[in-house]
């Protein structure tokens, strides 16, 4: 699309209509949410800053931390693309360089694991002395690689995969070869009840190097005895905003803390608004509140939710100064200055999509949005005010105690 030249405001009050409509006709499993779409959830992570970002707060955590034998234990609560957590994994090489890793990450898109599976050949050439396992099991279950239910049980599939070869090269061969099984196992549906996606079948994938197995012996997790004891669990946006803290802490939060190690930590990370990127919304929708709950709140239904458990940790908010953070949209140099005579039409789009992903607006209000070129004055007048977009992220920490 060429840099200034506007859509048709026809076609897109017939698309934005016809989307409204084949939302109204879906069946209800098809229907999924806004913060689902893979276009817009793409577009937002390849234009803006934020992977990077919460990838180096939480590197900052790895000095906080005390591994013992035999790895350093981590676990990712929805790797999402893959790209914090190879991030966190090149920060971990450059601390820990010799001492062997077991990762777990939970998530359940096929697209997702695809996409972080794309950026292991490369983590596992770095840092062969490494278990990463991935699986679309609930956040309750996923730390103990095993489902809660006798049904589920009997159902799971767990696949393990000895690399071999000495180059990325090799590795990702293999991983590639992994298509068919992935298409064949990891599959999601929407609840109706709750509107979440829901895994078809569990699944537990586990990779290492050949190589590295005689090392690996009591890093590989065996099916059926797996221990908790992670010594960094990372919480990033594992959570609808709109949720209450109640439901945040109960189903996420807290079963998460208490797979923590003695002396580990999990950090929590979500958007909190109060930013450019909500005054956009704001402009659309005016009133609107998406960030249902912030980190005090949810530290305090977590404390809640884990009861007597609870005196073993230490919840901590944190000051606004350590907490918060910043990232920013990517646009092209000076593109939006003073002197610039006019924004991209790409840009605007961008700056919509990601400001609308951030505050998790449904498709059908968006579509009813999107009849006329409001939204679009509202977005450039607003990227013009702050000279750009950004957003604000806020962060916690929940540690466990060592042991006396």
């Amino acid at each position: 699309m060429k840099k200034g030249v506007d859509v048709s405001s026809v076609a897109r009050t017939e698309f934005a209509l016809a989307e409204v409509q084949a939302i109204k006709e879906a069946e209800p499993e098809k229907s999924f949410r806004f913060y689902d779409n893979r276009q817009k959830y793409l577009m937002f992570v390849n234009t803006c800053s934020e992977k990077r970002v919460v990838s180096e707060r939480i590197a900052l955590e790895l000095d906080q931390i005390h591994p013992r034998p035999p790895a350093v234990r981590v676990f990712d609560a929805g790797v999402g693309d893959g790209t914090v957590l190879a991030r966190v994994l090149r920060s971990m090489h450059q601390r820990y360089e010799h001492l062997p890793y077991y990762v777990v990450g939970k998530e359940i898109s096929l697209e997702d694991i695809r996409l972080t599976l794309e950026k292991l050949p490369d983590r596992f050439h770095e840092h062969p002395a490494m278990v990463v396992v991935l699986t679309n099991l609930y956040y309750h279950e996923a730390p103990y690689l095993s489902p809660s239910s006798a049904s589920a049980k009997s159902r799971l599939v767990w696949h393990e995969v000895a690399l071999s070869g000495r180059t990325a090269a090799e590795y990702e061969r293999q991983i590639n070869a992994l298509e068919p099984f992935l298409a064949q196992h990891w599959k999601a549906s929407v609840s109706k009840n709750s509107g979440n996606p829901v895994y078809e079948r569990p699944v537990v994938l586990v990779l290492y190097l050949q190589s590295c197995q005689f090392l690996l012996d009591q890093v590989i997790p065996k099916q059926g005895a797996i221990v908790a004891d992670y010594d960094l669990v990372i919480a990033s946006q594992p959570y609808r905003a709109r949720a209450s803290a109640e439901f945040k802490a109960k189903k996420v939060i807290a079963p998460l803390a208490l797979a923590l190690a003695p002396g580990g930590r999990l950090v929590g990370i979500h958007s909190c608004g109060n930013d450019p990127g909500l005054e956009i919304i704001q402009s659309v929708w005016p009133g609107e509140q998406p960030f249902a709950s912030d980190r005090r709140d949810i530290l305090r239904e977590t404390k809640l939710a884990m009861g007597h458990e609870a005196r073993q940790y230490n919840f901590n908010a944190l000051t606004d100064k350590q907490s918060r953070f910043k990232y920013v949209m990517h646009t092209l140099p000076n593109e939006i200055d003073a002197d610039a005579t006019s924004i991209g039409t790409s840009t605007m789009f961008a700056a919509w999509n990601n400001a609308s992903y951030v505050a998790q607006i449904e498709d059908e209000r968006l579509a009813r949005a999107m009849t006329d070129d409001r939204y679009l004055a509202c977005t450039k007048e607003i990227l013009r005010k702050h000279n750009g977009l950004w957003f604000w992220d806020e962060s916690y920490v929940i540690s466990r105690n060592h042991k006396l």
